[in-house]
């Protein structure tokens, strides 16, 4: 399959093109796409075909579920048996926008899309050209991250090339994407309303809302081998080429902890590997030293992350150390990623 590629600023939609990306969906087909967290693989949600084709070209587990996305709160009565009132004040609260609720599906949904499950996990991105596409699809696009399974989700349209060229239909190259991790996932099924994944809508700002938001037990720590409830809570994701272990601890021990392991790599010849802060990054002797930027700006770190994970495999990073990022906010969400992304792979120091 030859995949064709087109490019969409935001702010300047061309109509035709997003008409014949539509097309494609409607028809079967599968198009990646923009959106102000990553790039996304879309199919027509309510097609059991195209669901699989999803899986398929992602090489993704078909018991992990896929994403529907939406672009106006009308089309959620058609796809949600029930809405509660906590979804209706969510949805007004930070729809469109980064944010992906769990609700009991409706008939129409495919098991297929829902990963065999009776819920189905919902989200209206903000990207004006996704919320274009998915209106010309049909209303309702199922989309994953456009990556094969497991590696760093793609923030340009040059890594969704590199891992799905020939598999798909079309690419929409929309430049670099704002946020670069994926929305964060609010299970609103149970008896509380539960984060299944931290992203850039935090703990704090749902609680705002809410008054009260658990967090799930796996959430930093690996899971317990149930059904995976929610997109990313099973299957090791995010994870460079190469060996990725994260480090925690104060500064002085943390960098000397790396340091050590990384010349002990290097008399293996290995070509080795760090990533770090700003404040940190020159105190490594790494043959690669990345750095994602400030820890007082925790945004930046979350939009750099997946794009220093693909620039490591470029590199041919062999061994590769990350110190631990965390905190109350989206530092969080880094810290979900990296955890995954190294198979929880942590030495505490």
């Amino acid at each position: 399959m030859k995949t064709r590629h087109i490019r969409i600023e935001e702010q300047n939609t061309d109509e035709e093109l997003i008409r014949q990306a539509g097309d494609i969906l409607r028809s079967g087909g599968l198009v990646a796409f923009p959106t102000e967290t990553v790039y996304g693989l879309g199919g027509d949600a309510l097609n059991p075909a195209s669901s699989a084709r999803i899986y398929q070209a992602k090489g993704r587990p078909s018991d992990n579920p896929l994403i529907v996305h939406i672009a106006d709160m009308e089309a959620l009565d058609a796809i949600v048996r029930k809405i509660p009132d906590e979804a209706r004040a969510l949805a007004e609260a930070f729809w469109p926008g980064p944010l992906t609720m769990i609700l009991p599906k409706a008939d129409i949904v495919p098991r297929e899309t829902t990963g065999g499950l009776e819920t189905v996990a919902v989200r209206m991105p903000a990207h004006r050209t996704a919320r274009e596409l998915i209106r010309a699809a049909g209303g309702y696009v199922a989309a994953p991250s456009a990556n094969r399974s497991g590696r760093p989700s793609p923030t340009l349209a040059k890594y969704v090339a590199q891992d799905l060229d020939g598999r798909i239909e079309m690419i929409i190259d929309g430049g670099s994407v704002e946020i670069g991790l994926e929305s964060t996932i609010v299970d609103l099924t149970s008896d509380k309303p539960t984060i299944l994944r931290p992203g850039y809508i935090t703990r704090q700002m749902l609680e705002r809302v809410l008054s009260y938001v658990e967090e799930d037990s796996t959430l930093m720590r690996c899971d317990t081998g149930q059904a995976p409830k929610a997109p990313g809570m099973k299957y090791r994701h995010y994870a460079p080429a190469g060996e990725l272990t994260i480090v925690d601890g104060d500064r002085e021990h943390t960098v000397r902890y790396i340091n050590e392991e990384l010349a002990r790599a290097g008399q293996r010849h290995k070509r080795t590997a760090v990533i770090a802060a700003d404040e940190t990054v020159d105190l490594y002797r790494a043959d690669i030293r990345k750095s994602v930027g400030s820890r007082g700006h925790e945004e930046t770190v979350a939009r750099e992350l997946y794009r220093v994970l693909r620039e490591l495999d470029d590199e041919e990073a062999e061994v590769i150390f990350a110190e631990a990022f965390d905190g109350d906010g989206i530092g969080r969400a880094v810290m979900n990623r990296l955890l995954k992304a190294s198979g929880y792979h942590t030495v505490q120091v």
